[in-house]
């Protein structure tokens, strides 16, 4: 299943669209403005939010939160840093962890579990130009929760490259 992602200088408060791969909308990332934190929903074309995500305010490193209808999915913060890739952990609420490596602000990098592949998002595969695809791998993966963590771990890489 692949998702198409129009890639822009992404702020606070700014909303854009998740297209199928027919070109259809399928999520729309609603940022929100005039927080304390950083706050995305990710919400189906109905308007219905799936996911919210949300910059946690005491943390020694920056960390993001997925929330559920009101209960933690996972905490994503910086794994460690080097020159060629960056790495994120994210800690699902179940206790299980997915790795996210590669070239973060290049839009080309992986979600695994287990060393297993779920999502490659990626911009090779794209002409079109600022736009980057997330391919779910995995029949049994969670396409709403990989979003969110690519759109999340874009936003913390992009929040690091500021400071």
């Amino acid at each position: 299943m692949r998702f198409l992602v129009r890639d822009r200088l992404l702020g606070i408060g700014e909303d854009y669209w998740i297209e199928d791969q027919h070109g259809d909308k399928a999520f729309l990332v609603d940022g929100k403005a005039m927080r304390l934190r950083d706050t995305f929903e990710l919400k189906d074309r109905q308007g219905h939010v799936l996911i919210s995500i949300h910059k946690k305010m005491l943390a020694l490193r920056d960390t993001m939160v997925l929330e559920r209808d009101g209960e933690t999915l996972a905490t994503i913060r910086h794994k460690r840093l080097s020159l060629l890739r960056n790495h994120y952990r994210v800690a699902l609420a179940d206790g299980t962890e997915l790795d996210v490596s590669g070239k973060i602000l290049d839009r080309e990098f992986a979600i695994e579990y287990d060393d297993e592949l779920l999502a490659q998002i990626s911009r090779r595969w794209l002409h079109v130009r600022e736009t980057y695809g997330v391919d779910i791998v995995r029949d049994d993966a969670d396409p709403t929760l990989l979003i969110a963590v690519a759109v999340c771990v874009i936003h913390l890489a992009e929040k690091e490259r500021e400071d």
